[in-house]
């Protein structure tokens, strides 16, 4: 079989590999960076679809993201596939800063004042209350995210279209010599 191991990883090296890979998450941030450079559209569209896969990623619903950015991009004639390679924003090293983020301010424009020394309490009873007792928290997060999914999605948008225009500037102008 072509492109196979010689020797076969071990349980224990895949579960390793899976969380540090060995080629380094830097490799992984470059494919990423040079696939939406290379999609074959309009500068516009590719940094919209980014910038809507950046909004969907400060948005409280893991799970959704894609369906989210994919959503926006369709409404908007984005390009779709950069929509779901810019939701790459919000991973398990980003949630914990951005549900932080949206809660400090949903909480501020809600109004919601904070308790000192108020501690956060999370029990195996949390849902016991129903959409209540979520909804508490969760509220402030939707509202929050708004903002933060603004501000996010409008500085991908504006890296993601001046470098697509530079890189489709230079590959035309690599072709026509």
């Amino acid at each position: 079989m072509l492109f196979k191991r010689r020797d076969k990883l071990k349980k224990r090296q895949k579960l390793a590999n899976f969380f540090a890979p060995t080629k380094g998450l830097r490799r992984s941030f470059v494919y990423i960076w040079r696939r939406i450079w290379r999609i074959n559209a309009t500068p516009y569209a590719i940094a919209f679809g980014v910038a809507a896969g950046g909004f969907a990623s400060c948005t409280p619903f893991l799970g959704l993201h894609f369906v989210i950015a994919a959503v926006i991009a369709y409404i908007f004639s984005a390009n779709l596939l950069a929509s779901a390679l810019g939701t790459a924003i919000g991973n398990p090293l980003t949630f914990p800063f951005i549900w932080f983020i949206i809660k400090k301010i949903g909480d501020f424009i809600l109004g919601n004042k904070r308790v000192p020394n108020e501690e956060v309490h999370i029990s195996k009873h949390m849902f016991l209350d129903g959409w209540d007792g979520m909804w508490l928290t969760l509220k402030p997060m939707i509202i929050g995210a708004v903002p933060l999914g603004l501000l996010v999605g409008g500085v991908m948008y504006f890296i993601v279209y001046r470098a697509v225009v530079l890189y489709q500037k230079a590959r035309s102008h690599r072709f026509k010599s």
